[in-house]
């Protein structure tokens, strides 16, 4: 297969992630109404696990051999991201309103796009640095029209959600230089099982101690909570990993990044037609500045030093 079909399939599940990352927002409220955050963050990753071995009993992938020398820089990848990733972003959404998280997440883009540079020696043309301005700009154009200020600015949330931030761009910058070495289902296995085995860990501990083990299990009874469990571990778990990762090995982590500013746009759109939430004119205003910022960024050249 071609270079330039390989991009094509990386931009295709860059958009299927933006897409599943968007709605995910909506199960996640759903699987909050049953159980903890951690506990929400065990099941998950407990269904993208299942799924993986199902995937291998029936033969439709294969599951890497173990190796000490894959191991070091695979767990080092996996610790920012999903590991860190998701417990600081759970734990910072908790101390902080939504406005607050979409302007800090609107900064990806911008600090990914510094650390590249960097790092992996990365260099984008003057109109692609535009394109991620106006993509931030529409973001940050969405969040503060919504007038959201509830709950007030609480500095240990938003140092979480900063954390959770950097997380992410060390994954991409770091799983651009990991990714050579391994295949995407390679480094999408090592990162479900071990958040797998790390949530449930602290999940499962923290009740054994507390004497509520029973809680860990009672959301299971509910099926709105199974059909969230399912799509999050799944869906935004698994296969957002796997797409995510295969990208690393086709496209500059910079404009991989950029495609962050698309979820909350989805994110509207499933609040529409799922929650029957109203379209305001700043949402199709600030949603077009970030459509034009994604496709400046992508489809301009890109420079190597």
């Amino acid at each position: 297969m071609s270079t330039q079909n390989k991009q094509r399939q990386a931009y295709i599940g860059l958009i299927l992630v933006t897409i599943i990352i968007g709605l995910s927002f909506i199960f996640v409220k759903i699987g909050l109404r049953y159980s903890s955050a951690m506990d929400l963050l065990a099941h998950r990753f407990t269904a993208a696990a299942i799924s993986i071995v199902l995937l291998w009993i029936l033969g439709f992938i294969k599951l890497p051999p173990f190796s000490f020398k894959k191991a070091k820089s695979l767990l080092l990848l996996s610790l920012f991201y999903p590991l860190l990733f998701f417990a600081l972003q759970t734990f910072g959404l908790q101390y902080s309103s939504a406005s607050e998280a979409g302007i800090i997440f609107a900064t990806v883009p911008i600090i990914t796009l510094v650390a590249a540079s960097f790092f992996l020696k990365e260099k984008t043309t003057l109109l692609q640095k535009i394109g991620i301005v106006l993509s931030i700009a529409g973001i940050v154009y969405i969040i503060y029209s919504t007038g959201d200020s509830s709950g007030g600015t609480n500095l240990k949330g938003v140092l979480l959600l900063l954390l959770s931030v950097l997380a992410i761009v060390v994954y991409y910058v770091l799983g651009k230089v990991v990714s050579a070495n391994f295949s995407a289902m390679e480094i999408t296995v090592w990162m479900t099982i071990l958040a797998f085995i790390v949530f449930n860990g602290f999940s499962i501990v923290g009740h054994i101690q507390a004497h509520t083990l029973n809680q860990f299990f009672s959301p299971l009874v509910h099926k709105e909570f199974l059909w969230a469990v399912l799509y999050l571990g799944v869906l935004s778990s698994m296969v957002t990993a796997f797409l995510t990762n295969y990208a690393l090995t086709q496209v500059p982590a910079s404009q991989i990044a950029v495609f962050n500013n698309l979820s909350p746009l989805v994110s509207i759109a499933g609040g529409i037609l799922i929650l029957n939430e109203t379209l305001f004119t700043y949402h199709i205003i600030g949603g077009l500045l970030v459509l034009a910022g994604v496709a400046m960024t992508v489809f301009f050249k890109y420079k190597k030093r």
